[in-house]
């Protein structure tokens, strides 16, 4: 099964995380952390800005390694570091993507998200 290498932003404001809906493909309309492919010889954290700048315009500060989530789609073995990150410059501005929500944590369960990222969901919520 071919193995894709992604990275995703938990972009925190305060003690409130960024969600995105995914706008397109095949799992258009579920929701999830901000990211992308890692393009080869790249740094997860170098790709992490690299995708959020094309994504929503804007810079970020890449923090703390979270954690990396392996998970199998039916396609797909998607391979995700994780990332805690903040807003350094910009507007958070929907390039790609159909809606974003600012989720505290009593609303983590409140959007259907991919189920690569209900595993992150699982650990914000334990935390």
């Amino acid at each position: 099964m071919k193995t894709i290498k992604v990275v995703a932003a938990i972009i925190r404001n305060k003690d409130r995380i960024f969600a995105t809906q995914r706008g397109y493909g095949a799992y258009k309309d579920g929701w999830e952390f901000p990211g992308g492919k890692v393009e080869p010889g790249e740094s997860a954290e170098a790709a992490l800005k690299r995708e959020i700048q094309e994504e929503l315009d804007t810079v970020i500060e890449v923090g703390d390694y979270l954690m990396t989530v392996e998970y199998d789609y039916p396609e797909f073995h998607l391979s995700m570091a994780c990332y805690w990150a903040s807003v350094e410059k910009g507007n958070l501005v929907l390039k790609e993507h159909e809606a974003a929500r600012w989720l505290n944590h009593d609303e983590l369960d409140s959007v259907d998200w991919l189920p690569a990222d209900r595993l992150i969901i699982e650990k914000l919520k334990n935390a």
